[in-house]
């Protein structure tokens, strides 16, 4: 399976670095085709890692991560274009404003949400909200915890939740939570107000949502 990771940073990164291990080809798209941060990655890759623009990832890919800062979000989808078309969108982001220092607060919340606005942005897309819960190591590296949390996925194509959760269960998540429609996305990302709470309480990310139902 090819996979493209639109954004070079932190999250990127490990996301593309644990698809490389689990056997994929993947794509890391920026918003040059020169980006250093890329290309050098790229370079260190081996042969299943390539790197290019937004659009030129997403084209080619089966699977896209977004895995941007939540305020460069829309920007990145309008970059991509209609190669998102068709394609399965992991949406990482969150709507985080810093703006006004730490803890951040939310650009949008309530009777909206990032997550949904991803997908007006890029209507013919199947969008899956996902990940936005927990760090980074975290996400690629679920075992550093002493035992198993949960994560979710949102969207509006049931076939699209379904390689969500075959990608996340190979990332070692066992039982990914279907939230639903993209909707969903308001209290996935409202978690945020919590975990940056929990984040500067710890002095760690490491820590991660367990549901105990009866």
């Amino acid at each position: 399976m090819t996979h493209a990771v639109l954004g070079t940073g932190t999250v990127g990164q490990a996301i593309a670095n644990k698809l490389l291990s689990l056997g994929h080809t993947v794509v890391l798209g920026s918003r040059t085709a020169d980006n250093p941060t890329a290309t050098d990655w790229a370079t260190s890759g081996g042969d299943r890692a390539s790197h290019g623009t937004f659009a030129h990832a997403a084209s080619g890919a089966d699977v896209v991560w977004l895995a941007v800062q939540g305020q460069h979000a829309l920007a990145v989808v309008a970059a991509a274009g209609d190669a998102l078309d068709g394609k399965v969108v992991l949406d990482l982001t969150n709507p985080l404003d810093f703006s006004q220092g730490f803890p951040p607060r939310l650009f949008v919340c309530n009777d909206d949400s990032l997550g949904e606005q991803i997908q007006r942005a890029a209507p013919n897309a199947r969008v899956v909200k996902t990940f936005n819960t927990l760090a980074n190591a975290l996400m690629v590296g679920p075992e550093q915890l002493p035992e198993a949390t949960d994560v979710f996925v949102s969207g509006e194509d049931a076939d699209a939740k379904a390689t969500a959760i075959e990608v996340l269960r190979a990332f070692g998540h066992p039982d990914p939570i279907d939230m639903g429609g993209i909707g969903a996305s308001r209290g996935l990302e409202a978690w945020l107000l919590l975990w940056t709470r929990l984040y500067g309480r710890f002095g760690s990310p490491m820590f991660n949502l367990k549901l105990v139902r009866g």
